[in-house]
């Protein structure tokens, strides 16, 4: 497949392309939530007669006025939409309000009189672990006999590391409007990764079918999982006052009520112990993950899941023991982000890798490679699926040598021994990373085709834009399928009366999942146009091509597309198809933790230099190289995209991005001021990204191509790696820095002392 641009690519720099925020015309009227001031306690009294009478007021509602469903959870319950007792996070919403603008909106919730019972809210991920107070119960996989080659070994270890979370920090905020149709029912536009779920939920909040529920997304400005279950509250506020007053409404958070009203990535506390041999292979693990979830479960389950999924990240566990805890505390609940808690369990995985290799004074990439899965026995993972075709011992190998990794670590070591103040450091760390929804029943697309007789298409499926080109590949998918071009297949936008029941885009799966039910719907209309040539013409089936051309028999054009269509319509053939495609092979069993829960691995590797300054703290990254694994591309310029992108924020989560909360459970880094994304300065200065070449996905996947979204996010952990180990080198590398993540100013300098002292 060839390289081409973002559908919208010049859209997006022009300012051309349409938002929610676009469709939102003068006589719409605005909403604004009131939040709670407290993270833990009980409502005593609600005064809202000032906000009532506020200017341009028209509208005010809470619990009491929502004449269907309160709760909201996406998977089990906890998350009213309003609450009128119970107080669980600073911010959580108690009334909402209607106005003629959005400023009269936040101005009038903020007169609202609200007494609180205040309780001792728990904030703090470690006061969680140590008073077990979960949303979940825990979970727990195992293989082998743990203990016993714990007392055999010949070398063990144990350490905690603390792993911070982040704001999705998306470019448009969480947003959704809604009008009443004529026969009473709703048409919403969101911004939303799971239109469906979001229809379901509006449809219970009022208390209608789904049928009387339209749910609609263009585009989103970014999503990052973000909008995969957050976005839900802000599409049934519309709906519920659209709805009460036959206005048509928007429900807009502003930046500040969005990061503090909605969920982060999980914080986690990872604990390990690790024994292993003179070599560094390693013998047994015991891991604890404990994720920090918030008030609710959320997606949290499958989240700690997840973390659990990836702690072996790269690496062969001949006896391993990993307890996942769902710990709850009185801060907003947290939710899906890019990688889904995989991020997290590498983490552990890599810092386990770095202090074997510390304590036996040799190269983490000598350790690493010792321990990587293989095909010869070393391939069964702590859930027991076997790993095969695994492309990750070649690629470091590629990568080690492309990137000079031996003599430029060497130099490092000599530039260290004379360079007081600034230190550097290395590493190339690989990625292994599951793909497909965990939940078994999400794995499941569906797409809707239209060749119209003037041989154009229409293309529709249940995957949403955001950003990331899901759009522009399923239409390639479409194109090389048909031969049609590119530019006369017409993509619409995500709707739940065009492609019903879909899961969300996430979990990495969009293009797998919708390209491949696009596909299907491709193949159903190809059948019947290549059935009714051969009838018309009489020749041969192998005799028929379709190219952009149209359909050539023998070698000469027949017909252009636009004959054909026009042909086919005429003889009766139906020119619409729909494709519905379900992951094949798939299962877990979580009462045994045993099973085959991802159709393949997306893998990847690559190697940062970094600098840091010992009396400041700052960081630099030098230079990073990379190589990643995304099978038969179906667009390189997309997936290159795909993989510098998710690297800078990987990078974001890892170094500057820090969430901090008062003693009270108020956010604190509400906003860009206070909380740090990564912006051009925080790029590598020299950036080299390469696709492995010649390695067709051997799963049964659309095109052979393998996920892009979310593996290379975790590419960023050669960074934190090689800035422990710059901080090793304060230390004249006499002690394993104890490096949390994000691995800050602050952070850098707290570790240089450990290690330094």
């Amino acid at each position: 497949m060839t390289a081409k641009a973002h559908d919208s690519a010049v859209k997006h720099v022009s300012g051309a392309a349409l938002y929610v925020d676009d469709a939102i015309d003068s006589g719409c009227k605005h909403i604004a939530l009131g939040g709670s001031t407290i993270a833990h306690g009980t409502v005593l009294s609600i005064d809202l007669s000032d906000v009532k009478s506020a200017d341009g007021v028209i509208d005010v509602i809470t619990v009491d006025d929502i004449p269907g469903h309160v709760d909201i959870g996406p998977v089990y319950k906890g998350d009213p939409l309003l609450t009128s007792d119970q107080i669980s996070f600073y911010g959580q919403s108690i009334f909402a309000v209607l106005a003629e603008s959005q400023v009269q909106a936040r101005r009038a919730v903020k007169l609202a009189k609200i007494e609180y019972q205040q309780q001792a809210p728990i904030l703090e991920l470690s006061e969680a672990i140590e008073k077990e107070f979960y949303v979940r119960p825990p979970h727990r996989m195992q293989r082998g006999s743990v203990l016993q080659e714990m007392a055999a070994s010949a070398h063990k270890l144990s350490g905690s590391v603390s792993v911070g979370g982040q704001e999705h920090f998306y470019l448009e905020g969480q947003v959704a409007a809604a009008s009443v149709d004529e026969d009473g029912g709703v048409h919403v536009l969101s911004s939303n990764q799971n239109p469906t779920e979001a229809q379901k939920l509006v449809a219970e909040v009022l208390g209608l079918a789904m049928k009387d529920v339209l749910l609609e997304t263009r585009r989103l400005g970014g999503g990052f999982g973000g909008k995969e279950t957050h976005a839900n509250a802000c599409c049934c506020f519309a709906a519920l006052f659209a709805l009460r007053n036959d206005f048509k409404t928007v429900c807009r958070l502003s930046r500040r009520d969005d990061m503090i009203m909605t969920g982060k990535r999980h914080e986690f506390i990872n604990d390990y112990e690790v024994a292993f041999d003179n070599k560094g292979s390693i013998h047994a693990v015991h891991y604890r993950l404990a994720g920090n979830c918030g008030h609710s479960p959320d997606l949290s389950d499958a989240i700690v899941d997840r973390a659990m999924f990836h702690s072996d990240n790269a690496y062969y566990y001949p006896n391993v023991l990993i307890d996942g805890l769902r710990c709850k505390t009185h801060t907003v609940s947290n939710t899906a982000f890019r990688g889904f808690g995989g991020p997290q369990g590498m983490l552990a995985a890599e810092t386990v890798i770095d202090e074997i290799a510390f304590a036996l004074d040799k190269d983490p990439l000598d350790i690493r490679q010792q321990n990587f899965y293989s095909e010869n026995g070393a391939d069964l993972t702590p859930y027991f699926q076997e790993v095969t075709h695994f492309t990750v011992p070649g690629m470091v190998k590629e990568l080690e040598e492309s990137s000079d990794y031996r003599s430029r670590r060497h130099a490092i070591r000599e530039f260290n021994k004379s360079s007081a103040i600034v230190k550097k450091g290395i590493a190339l760390t690989p990625v292994k990373f599951g793909i497909s929804f965990t939940a078994t029943h999400l794995n499941q697309a569906g797409a809707l085709l239209h060749l119209y007789t003037d041989g154009t298409v229409h293309l529709n499926h249940g995957g949403t834009e955001m950003g990331q080109g899901l759009f522009i590949k399923v239409a390639q998918v479409v194109s090389n399928e048909l031969g049609v071009p590119v530019s006369d297949i017409k993509i619409s936008a995500t709707r739940t009366d065009k492609v019903p029941n879909t899961s969300a885009t996430a979990a990495s799966s969009g293009s797998d999942l919708n390209g491949m039910a696009a596909l299907i719907a491709a193949r159903k209309i190809k059948q019947r146009l290549l059935d009714h040539i051969v009838e018309t013409t009489g020749c041969e089936a192998a005799a028929v091509t379709f190219s952009e051309n149209g359909v050539e028999v023998a070698n000469d054009v027949a017909m252009t597309w636009a004959e054909l269509a026009n042909s086919a319509w005429i003889a009766r053939v139906s020119l619409s198809a729909t494709g519905f495609y379900k992951t094949p092979e798939i299962y877990y069993d979580r009462d045994k933790a045993k099973g085959r829960p991802f159709l393949y691995y997306a893998n990847g590797a690559a190697v940062s230099e970094v600098i840091i300054d010992t009396l400041t703290g700052e960081s630099k990254i030098l230079r990073t190289d990379i190589i990643h694994d995304v099978g038969n591309s179906i667009n390189s310029a997309i997936d290159i995209g795909q993989i510098e992108g998710g690297f800078i924020q990987g990078v974001g989560w890892l170094t500057t991005e820090e969430l901090k909360w008062n003693a009270d459970g108020r956010m604190l880094s509400d906003g860009p001021a206070t909380y740090k994304i990564p912006a051009i300065g925080d790029t590598p200065h020299e950036f080299n990204v390469k696709l492995l070449t010649d390695c067709p996905n051997p799963a049964p996947t659309v095109m052979r191509s393998k996920a892009v979204g979310e593996p290379p996010l975790m590419l960023a952990l050669s960074v934190w790696c090689a800035i422990r180990d710059a901080v090793a080198a304060a230390g004249e590398y006499r002690k394993f820095p104890p490096l949390n993540a994000p691995a800050t100013a602050e952070e850098i300098l707290r570790c240089v002392r450990v290690v330094s002292g």
